[in-house]
């Protein structure tokens, strides 16, 4: 049997990858269309590894789809494939519609017509699996308990609102078609290979070019934070145990307002990699103009995953944060190879005219 997941040269989809033929040796099939973010270079340590088959294909592709699921034998489909940025999504909303919700149809559409043509005990066996975000709830205030998965979706950027109807979607087709799907919502990710758009990589990598560290607004902005690998290992989980139908929010426990965030890696910097001038790193933050419909404050309840599943995060944000800012430190290679790409062109696109 395989596994087929759609997404895996991105940040969140490649540490899935990794972690899972780390810990067994049940094929992947792997489809990336390899826009900005999508980077084979994630997984160049798999290389020779026969139980990787990696396709470059668009999940709108329903053809492609359909012949990888029909030819591979596919037990289960991860669905990691989506445009993920917010700020990008204010500038181009377009390519998040395409992607998010026709892309995510057209995908559903290929898995339904393969699990159709399934004998009945493939058919009881096989899972859907989508991940999602904790945007599709909303923003909370300070005093409001974290989001549950009975939370009403109040989506507030295109990005989000194009991931809630992709939620929807998946939702649908299994109380009409009886498509066996589950569905996580993740907060905040970080970790190793993300793209540095995100605040945590951007920080590093502008701390380490003594650039400005760009803070939106007055940096209060809340997040709960959640180790990429800690998300990985709650996906094979939900994947393994989780009940058909269900949704199960996936939190590190973690909120943090990103000023703390971002003071937090200055000291780690100032300990691990001081400045030349023995500056702290701190000195180089710097206040930047909002972004239009700045959520305020994210927070993931993850009580039902830990109480029906038995899942918590193995890593505190102390833990891992210093992982990833020594991951960063210890592969600038990576880093240098992004940066000299399209990368450097949104970061001027999207930091040009922000008044400090």
């Amino acid at each position: 049997m395989t596994i087929l997941v759609t997404g895996g040269a991105g940040f969140i989809g490649s540490n899935f990858v990794l972690d899972w033929l780390a810990g067994c040796d049940e094929p992947v099939v792997n489809i990336d269309k390899l826009t900005y973010a999508g980077n084979l270079e994630n997984l160049a340590s798999l290389q020779g590894d026969a139980r990787h088959v990696f396709v470059k294909a668009d999940i709108g592709d329903y053809d492609v789809v359909l012949d990888l699921l029909k030819n591979r034998h596919v037990r289960a489909v991860v669905n990691f494939a989506a445009e993920s940025h917010v700020d990008r999504s204010i500038h181009g909303p377009e390519d998040f519609i395409q992607t998010n919700i026709l892309g995510s149809f057209r995908l559903l559409e290929a898995v339904r017509c393969y699990w159709n043509g399934l004998a009945d005990a493939e058919k009881q066996a096989f899972r859907l699996l989508h991940v999602s975000t904790d945007e599709v709830y909303g923003s909370l205030e300070k005093t409001d308990p974290p989001f549950s998965e009975s939370n009403q979706y109040q989506p507030n950027s295109p990005y989000s609102a194009s991931k809630a109807a992709s939620d929807h979607l998946v939702r649908s087709y299994h109380h009409t078609y009886g498509l066996p799907v589950l569905t996580t919502n993740c907060s905040n990710n970080y970790g190793p290979y993300h793209f540095p758009e995100k605040l945590i990589p951007l920080c590093i990598q502008n701390a380490l070019t003594g650039k400005a560290l760009p803070i939106y607004g007055d940096g209060q902005q809340i997040r709960d934070w959640l180790y990429v690998k800690d998300h990985c290992s709650a996906i094979r989980r939900v994947l393994a145990e989780g009940q058909v139908g269900q949704v199960y929010n996936v939190g590190g426990w973690n909120e943090k307002a990103n000023l703390d965030v971002v003071h937090t890696l200055c000291g780690m910097l100032d300990e691990l990699q001081p400045r030349a001038d023995g500056k702290p790193y701190a000195e180089q933050i710097t206040y930047v103009t909002d972004r239009p419909g700045h959520d305020r404050r994210y927070a993931i309840d993850a009580t039902k995953l830990e109480r029906e599943l038995g899942w918590k995060p193995a890593e505190t944000f102390e833990t891992g944060i210093r992982k990833t800012v020594q991951w960063y430190l210890e592969h600038q290679d990576w880093v240098n190879n992004v940066l000299s790409g399209d990368y450097q062109s949104w970061l001027d696109k999207n930091y040009a005219g922000r008044d400090a």
